[in-house]
């Protein structure tokens, strides 16, 4: 059977020009050869799979090279370079720090580099998963570290940079290599499949790459993963079967039924994808990534954060365009919620649907407030003056009735147009439906009086009338409010007692028990208070509160202010402060607590030279 190489070995770079993703490093090196300004210690510090090794390798192949080439690399053609492409290299040791981590380790290593190189300018040792070493070797790494031999070169690599001691750090030239990004790894693993002559989809390549996570190796061991199960021939569905990994169209269809108020959908799709053996934290985390996908879009300056197939990018701008930045914003809060509290959950499918349910339900109640609503007759603004009835009279001559225009500010009666016609003669009936003016005896046969003298008393309790915060006018659609109808409304400012304020607050938490029963649960708890100049006082338990009252604020305010018809209220929300006791626990915590309270204790204490135990 053929000796078979993984991809990640095979295909591991020989040159700085071929490391990928980590230019500013490789360039630097090269700079460093060019101008004789090797540091004797290099520390390359980053995640798995991207390149530390590699580049030490390269770095050791390279200034022990016999015939460097313009650009600063190795020519693969003099003794070193082959010795060294053979593993055949006296001047280069590779030591493993996790197996080597002890004193006497790290004695041996100090004997070895008294002995100058035999072929070659240095002798290079690349320690790997240095951080595994001991505080005591590392200690006895120090002074050989600090003051080498010049022909000796240490190039130390670790994961995790953090555990290194610091006189170590400050020994050695620094080099953070960064996760390498999913074009990169795309990119690279085309020209693989290129030399391997294997047919792979572009969206294929991406969802490999999105996997690793920033990993080279990691990208190169799915992919011969992949290839081993498909053969030459490597398809976007293939991936998404082996790698259990959700389709970008279940995200794009399940946003599409949030933003229409499709429960029924939204319901339907959740339980394809559950059906298919997805976990729905898994899904969580891929719609919060499609979430935030949507929402770099918004802007041209961040759409290059979108870290996808470019055939798919048309999507995410297309559906970000139909999905307000406040929308997104309350989904991925909403989505963010679930995923904390989804593993505590004990109903977990429950609590996946309730939460998708969430997201659909402001479109629902949008949807509902753009449906066509009846419209209710308009009060008329003047209010019939009931008068007694009048005994008919002789139409001498024509009587006109004039009705005098008023206008409210909110509505604006039409003047009554003249009409020439016999006065009607009034009964009870008549003047009890307002549809006749009443007349006063003219005086003057000639004159004839307007139908009804209207006055200011009447028009100021008229206005009082007609524009009723319980009976606003509707108007189609939203209403909108002109400055001047705007300033008339802000006016009004009727007193309100603390009942009727605790009977609207009740009212209004009642239609939040299902929707937010957190918010609910506040609201009846804590009680509002009365305050000057119409202020509203709520003291709320903590600062997450205070975010749940954020989001619903508006619209409480709207609703207490039409109910109470005084637009001048305003919430004034605190955040009361809270003492904890912390219970003693050592003796020294309890002999503090006696002495606050009996301040003898401690006097007796130095008297006597007492100590406390620990």
């Amino acid at each position: 059977m053929e000796n078979f190489i993984v991809s990640a070995r095979k295909y591991r770079p020989q040159t700085f020009d071929t490391v990928v993703g980590q230019n500013s490093i490789t360039n630097t090196l090269k700079n460093a050869i060019k101008n004789h300004q090797l540091a004797q210690a290099f520390l390359f510090c980053g995640p798995r799979g991207v390149g530390k090794t590699t580049c030490a390798r390269i770095l050791a192949k390279t200034i022990n090279c016999n015939n460097l080439s313009a650009s600063m690399e190795a020519c693969d053609q003099c003794d070193s370079c082959v010795s060294f492409n053979e593993n055949a290299s006296f001047n280069i040791y590779e030591l493993d720090g996790a197996s080597n981590n002890s004193v006497d380790d790290i004695r041996n290593l100090v004997d070895q580099v008294r002995i100058p190189p035999q072929m070659g300018l240095y002798k290079v040792y690349i320690i790997d998963e240095v951080h595994m070493l001991s505080a005591s070797a590392f200690n006895a790494f120090l002074k050989t570290l600090e003051e080498p031999p010049a022909y000796a070169k240490f190039i130390l690599a670790t994961t995790e940079k953090h555990k290194i001691l610091p006189t170590i750090l400050s020994r050695c030239q620094i080099f953070d290599f960064k996760r390498i990004t999913v074009d990169d790894i795309a990119r690279h693993l085309l020209h693989v499949a290129d030399k391997e002559h294997i047919s792979a989809d572009d969206n294929a390549l991406h969802i490999i790459a999105q996997k690793a996570d920033g990993a080279m190796r990691d990208a190169l061991s799915i992919f011969d993963q992949l290839v081993s199960f498909a053969g030459n021939k490597l398809t976007y569905e293939t991936v998404l079967e082996n790698l259990n990994v959700l389709d970008y169209e279940y995200f794009f269809k399940i946003t599409d039924y949030i933003l229409q108020g499709d429960t029924s959908g939204t319901l339907l799709t959740i339980n394809d994808i559950i059906s298919k053996g997805f976990e729905g934290q898994h899904f969580l985390i891929g719609f919060g990534e499609h979430l935030r996908n949507l929402l770099v879009c918004k802007d041209a300056a961040t759409a290059k954060l979108l870290e996808t197939a470019p055939s798919i990018r048309n999507q995410y701008t297309e559906q970000s365009a139909r999905t307000p930045v406040a929308q997104l914003l309350k989904l991925l809060d909403i989505n963010n919620r679930c995923d904390l509290n989804y593993k505590t959950s004990n109903n977990k499918r429950l609590h996946l649907e309730l939460s998708l349910l969430q997201m659909c339900a402001p479109m629902m109640r949008l949807d509902a407030a753009q449906a066509p609503q009846p419209v209710a007759p308009i009060p008329s603004p003047v209010r019939p003056v009931p008068v007694a009835p009048v005994p008919p009279v002789a139409p001498a001559a024509p009587v006109i009735p004039v009705a005098a225009p008023v206008a409210t500010g909110l509505a604006t009666q039409q003047p009554t147009q003249a009409v020439s016609s016999p006065q009607p003669s009034s009964t009870p009936e008549a003047v009890e439906t307002g549809q006749v003016h009443a007349v006063e005896p003219a005086a003057e046969p000639m004159l004839k009086k307007p139908a009804e003298t209207v006055r200011m008393r009447d028009i100021k309790n008229d206005f009082t009338s007609a524009t009723s915060i319980r009976k606003p006018i509707q108007k189609a659609g939203d209403e909108i409010l002109t400055p001047d109808e705007e300033q008339a409304r802000e006016a009004i400012a009727t007193p309100f007692t603390q009942a009727e304020l605790a009977l609207y607050w009740d009212e209004y938490a009642e239609k939040l028990k299902s929707e937010s029963p957190h918010l609910y649960a506040t609201l009846k708890t804590s009680r509002p208070t009365m305050q000057d100049d119409w202020n509203i006082g709520f003291i709320l338990d903590n600062k997450v509160q205070e975010d749940d009252l954020t989001l619903r604020k508006t619209e409480m305010m709207e609703f207490l202010r039409a109910n109470l018809k005084n637009y001048r209220i305003q919430l004034r929300t605190t955040i009361a402060e809270t003492h904890k006791t912390l219970k003693p626990y050592t003796d020294k915590e309890k002999f503090e607590l006696m002495a606050g309270k009996n301040p003898v204790l401690r006097n007796l204490r130095e008297e006597l030279d007492l100590e406390i135990e620990y």
